[in-house]
Order: C-alpha cells, then structure tokens, then sequence
C-alpha cells in the first residue's frame, strides 16, 4: 500500500457532536455498508474530503468537520488507493488507534442537495467488498 503521504493536519466528518480531547475509534458500522463493522478509522488530510463524509454518514446530527490527530500507525485507505485511483489523491487514510479530536472546522464546502443526492444515488449502487 505505500507510506502515508501526508504529515497532515487531518479531518474526520462525522454527524456526531464531539468535543476537543474525545478519542473517535474503529469498531462502528460502516457509513457505506451498514453490514460491516469496521476495523479501522478513516480520516483525510482533505478539508472538503471530510464534508462529503460527514453529509453522507449515517444519524441525525449535524453534518461536523473536525481536525484529527492519529494515536497510532495508519495506512493509506486500500479502499480508494491504487484500487480506484492510482496512488492516494484523496488523501485518504485508515489506522487501528484512536484518532484525537483537536478541534472542529466550519469552513468546507457543503454539498447541493442535488451533489448528495448524486453521491448517494452512486454509493447505492457500489459493488465490491470493502477492505476492511
């Protein structure tokens, strides 16, 4: 898979409300496949990457940006790297630690309802197994 990239910073979107100093942690349904609990955490040094999570996660909260710190070793995300995209333009990335909130952003770009109806019509009908 490659060596990180990125020194950072990074961002996780989520619907959930943190705070600064809580640990998000692998172990939860996935966003995309709601079978799968996943083994990892997964995070982005891209600010807008992390929005176009957060709108597309599953709950009722706000759709949030936070910046991250990883606790631990993390990988490129072999979910999108060289299997759909040659290398890691994302900037995607998954580890097996805790990732630390260090505090939230507002300033990514939200989607249009018709952008997330897009990306939503296109994760519907995703084949393939997630690497997990």
């Amino acid at each position: 898979m490659g060596s990180p990239l990125d020194e950072g910073p990074f961002f996780h979107g989520t619907r959930a409300d943190l705070r600064i100093g809580d640990l998000l942690t692998p172990g939860f349904r996935s966003n995309y496949r709601s079978e799968v609990v996943m083994n990892h955490i997964y995070f982005t040094a891209l600010r807008d990457g992390a929005g176009l999570a957060a709108e597309l996660a599953r709950g009722d909260g706000s759709p949030r940006v936070y910046v991250v710190e990883p606790t631990g070793a993390f990988e490129n995300d072999p979910n999108v790297t060289d299997k759909k995209f040659p290398g890691n333009p994302t900037r995607s990335y998954r580890s097996a630690a805790p990732l630390l909130v260090t505090a939230e952003v507002d300033d990514w770009r939200r989607l249009t309802p018709r952008e997330l109806q897009e990306w939503r019509d296109r994760l519907a009908n995703i084949t393939g197994e997630i690497i997990n």
